[in-house]
């Protein structure tokens, strides 16, 4: 089914040429069929503020969060993806991602879930990059991930999950 949607949808997305359509037709499409293939337990969600500490930075609202709670209604720990959208350059979302990824990690100690790392990635859709934290190291994939492998894609966030899985 995912293949059918991405087919369908990101030449369109491309050719709308905005962060929001690509966000809508390829990103959404994507980390909804991750949380498919883990039942449904654990939680999306598109848009919403990430307010963990306003004097550090760590303020203002993620694209993507994917959380190993099942809990909907609200964002829980232990949080354990985080994607930014841009629409042109993926340098350009790195500095952000990793300040998401270390709101997320401050969120989960202060939730009492310390789990080993936070994963981040960087799209424009068609295009991924990956990133890991681990205390107070970053990792970056200094490799891109196109969309016509989106196996690879898929296989990188399910192994990302499943690593962190209790």
């Amino acid at each position: 089914m995912l293949s059918t949607i991405l087919r369908k949808n990101v030449d369109l997305a491309v050719a709308i040429s905005s962060e929001k359509a690509r966000s809508e037709m390829i990103i959404s499409p994507i980390l909804l069929e991750i949380r498919r293939k883990f039942n449904y337990e654990i939680s999306f969600f598109s848009g919403v503020d990430f307010s963990v500490d306003s004097q550090r930075g760590l303020n203002g609202f993620c694209d993507f969060i994917l959380s190993l709670s099942s809990e909907q209604l609200l964002v829980r720990s232990p949080v354990i993806v985080l994607v930014e959208s841009k629409n042109e350059n993926l340098r350009s979302g790195l500095a952000q991602c990793i300040a998401e990824m270390v709101a997320a990690q401050l969120f989960n100690e202060r939730g009492g879930n310390q789990i080993k790392a936070i994963y981040g990635a960087v799209t424009i859709g068609t295009i991924w990059q990956f990133l890991k934290l681990e205390g107070n190291v970053v990792s970056i994939d200094l490799s891109e991930y196109y969309i016509k492998d989106i196996k690879k894609i898929l296989g990188i966030l399910y192994g990302a999950i499943a690593q962190s899985k209790p």
